[in-house]
């Protein structure tokens, strides 16, 4: 069984402490190292590959959106999941267009921030209900203030494919999905894998603009 290695990047110490609690006794998981400042995070992935970094959006010495843009050039394989307590539309932009692949508040459940760490390291996006939520408005703000964007012609969804994509764009995480439609979370993500390969689609972000723009959910 692969074991998933997870470094942990917050300044505040009883945070770390306690995602170490959390993840204690998950068979493939394992906590690979940890750091409190950017500049210690930096030094640290020097000599040690970790498969997810989970991230505080504002250390002491770097902001977490610069972090990510350091990342994403001297780290592109690491996977970064943002757990903050920092919700603001600004704070979760900046991270997406940084290079996060997922975004948590810190009020998450240990389910979720789970299924967030093995939906990243698959090479997944997750972003929390709350998260999805702020991402849609920003979304739907901009189509109204915009012409509309060429839509992809002539894709062909199935009904199940269709369902899928509606609730996911709306908000709904893979588990809330699974038990609306009475089926596994293992083939709500063969779904959304396959619309996202069909339509040539790179990122959860595009999801939910093709959602927009081709009226599987109302604007």
């Amino acid at each position: 069984m692969r074991t998933i290695q997870i470094f942990l990047a917050d300044d505040h110490e009883l945070v770390r402490d306690g995602l170490k609690t959390l993840l204690s006794g998950i068979p493939d998981i394992r906590i690979s190292g940890e750091a409190a400042s950017g500049k210690e995070l930096f030094d640290l992935l020097r000599n040690t590959s970790p498969d997810v970094l989970i991230l505080d959006i504002s250390l002491p010495d770097i902001s977490g959106i610069e972090a990510l843009k350091i990342l994403s050039k001297e780290h592109p394989r690491l996977r970064v999941l943002v757990l903050s307590m920092h919700t603001g539309e600004e704070f979760i932009l900046g991270a997406v267009k940084a290079g996060a692949r997922g975004y948590l508040p810190k009020n998450t459940s240990r389910d979720e921030l789970l299924e967030a760490i093995y939906s990243v390291d698959r090479g997944e996006e997750y972003y929390s209900r709350s998260i999805s939520r702020t991402l849609l408005k920003s979304f739907l703000r901009t189509t109204r203030g915009q012409p509309p964007s060429p839509q992809k012609r002539g894709y062909s969804l199935s009904d199940r494919e269709t369902e899928v994509i509606r609730l996911f764009a709306e908000g709904s995480s893979n588990a809330e999905i699974s038990e609306k439609l009475k089926i596994s979370i293992r083939t709500v993500e063969t779904h959304k894998n396959h619309v996202m390969k069909k339509l040539g689609l790179k990122s959860a972000v595009e999801l939910v603009k093709f959602a927009i723009r081709n009226k599987i959910i109302e604007i």
